[in-house]
């Protein structure tokens, strides 16, 4: 079980690391960093399907996607000199929590 959650955890870097390829490839006029997006993207899913062949897509997806939000807004703000703010704050504290809460009833009903 291990493994599939190192599997989900690199889909969430890869899908982090897209995502800020996103922001410099200037609406993809730039070559690199739009290459770099769609092969981190296409990795990103591909890993996440092997995931959903041992997680439910109920725990597997939101820990993908909540993971991948997460981590871009924290990267948004501190490698990206993005404003920060109280509700900036609490929103990626209400995704990282929800994230958990899904976790802890599939670890309870399933036993993944």
């Amino acid at each position: 079980m291990i493994k599939i959650w190192a599997l989900l955890g690199l889909a969430i870097c890869l899908e982090i690391a897209g995502v800020i390829c996103l922001r410099f490839s200037e609406g993809f006029t730039l070559i690199v960093p739009t290459v770099i997006a769609i092969i981190s993207f296409t990795f990103a899913l591909f890993l996440v399907s092997r995931a959903m062949k041992k997680l439910p897509v109920s725990v597997a997806y939101p820990v993908w996607a909540g993971g991948g939000t997460a981590g871009v807004a924290l990267l948004g703000i501190f490698a990206l000199n993005e404003d920060i703010n109280t509700m900036k704050v609490l929103g990626i504290l209400i995704v990282m929590v929800g994230v958990i809460l899904i976790n802890i009833v599939s670890e309870t009903k399933s036993g993944c």
